[in-house]
């Protein structure tokens, strides 16, 4: 039998004993309470951050804290975490406002949403619905149409802040079908919705969890949907595209971020535990409740999809000309 020569022994016993510390080494974990900021109110935003939490508190064994940071189309809340020392502490549910559509709607940003945060994961993403207050006497897209066409300065649309989906779907819509709805802008659903349901304001562009329950009750009328096909739970709802208006698509989505030049062990750590999180039965069921659709990305596929809405909806923006209020 050969022998093995010694310096071939001392590379691999060195070996074993790196690897062996490499094994040893902690997970990263925080070592104080971590804010979640929701740059919007009473929005499906702040429901998933809430659905969230207590599982992450659990899994990091940190108090987890979800905070509403809201104003500016989102923009407050997604600056403070581009702000934030980049220690893991602070996260961010951001959304299509303040991380894709504002570049283009905003004159002057803050931050850079591509250089100054960092994504972690895809969390959700839906069409939504084309919703009227039943008061209205409005029946029908078509019908909506018609009416505003007839008396361009009566109807009115509400949104759940400047930038966000509702706010450029509609202006999609308007700019499509040449009519004219003046766009009143909220802070988060709650107040957009109480408005709707009482009638201060005639239709608006929702993702389902926020508006299902209402139309359940008859308080509001579900009339169309921005997909590509009808949601399974309304087939009797037809979507905007199948109304006459031909490649009408907006989604609506989430997802989780962090600061730039957060270290990657620790994105790596909060990306495998939302994941985790996101794909549990009982997580999955509420979302699927919502009619939301669940991704669980890689930081890179979320990064791949900011980039690629960006242009998406600057070219919305261009098209129908609207500007931050």
């Amino acid at each position: 039998m050969s022998r093995i020569p010694r310096r071939a022994v001392l590379a691999l016993a060195a070996a074993a004993l790196a690897g062996g510390a490499f094994a040893q080494t902690p997970e990263w974990a925080p070592n104080k309470p971590v804010r979640i900021i929701v740059p919007i109110v009473g929005s499906t935003n702040d429901v998933l951050a809430r659905l969230v939490a207590p599982k992450l508190q659990e899994a990091l064994g940190q108090p987890v804290v979800v905070e509403n940071k809201p104003g500016a189309g989102g923009n407050i809340g997604a600056d403070l975490v581009a702000k934030s020392p980049p220690d893991g502490h602070t996260l961010l549910v951001g959304y299509n406002g303040p991380l894709a559509i504002n570049v283009s709607l905003f004159d002057k940003m803050p931050y850079d949403p591509l250089k100054d945060l960092q994504p972690i994961t895809l969390a959700v993403k839906s069409p939504q619905y084309l919703v009227v207050n039943p008061a209205s006497g409005i029946t029908s897209l078509q019908d909506l149409l018609a009416k505003a066409k007839a008396e361009p300065n009566k109807y009115s649309y509400a949104s759940v802040a400047v930038g966000s989906a509702s706010h450029l779907t509609m202006e999609m819509l308007k700019s499509a079908a040449n009519v004219n709805l003046t766009h009143i802008p909220y802070k988060g659903a709650a107040p957009a919705l109480t408005d709707l349901v009482a009638g201060n304001v005639h239709a608006a562009f929702m993702v389902p969890g926020n508006v299902q329950q209402f139309a359940k009750d008859g308080r509001l009328k579900l009339i169309a949907s921005s997909g590509t096909k009808r949601f399974p739970s309304t087939p009797d709802v037809p979507t905007v595209a199948e109304l006459g208006f031909k490649d009408f698509e907006a989604t609506s989505w989430i997802g989780f971020l962090t600061t730039a030049e957060t270290p990657k062990p620790i994105v790596e750590r909060y990306n495998r535990e939302l994941v985790k999180i996101l794909q549990m039965p009982d997580i999955q069921a509420r979302l699927r409740d919502m009619e939301f659709e669940v991704v669980a990305s890689t930081p890179e596929q979320f990064g791949n999809w900011i980039r690629s809405e960006i242009p998406r909806w600057g070219r919305v923006i261009k098209a129908t000309g609207a500007k931050a209020e």
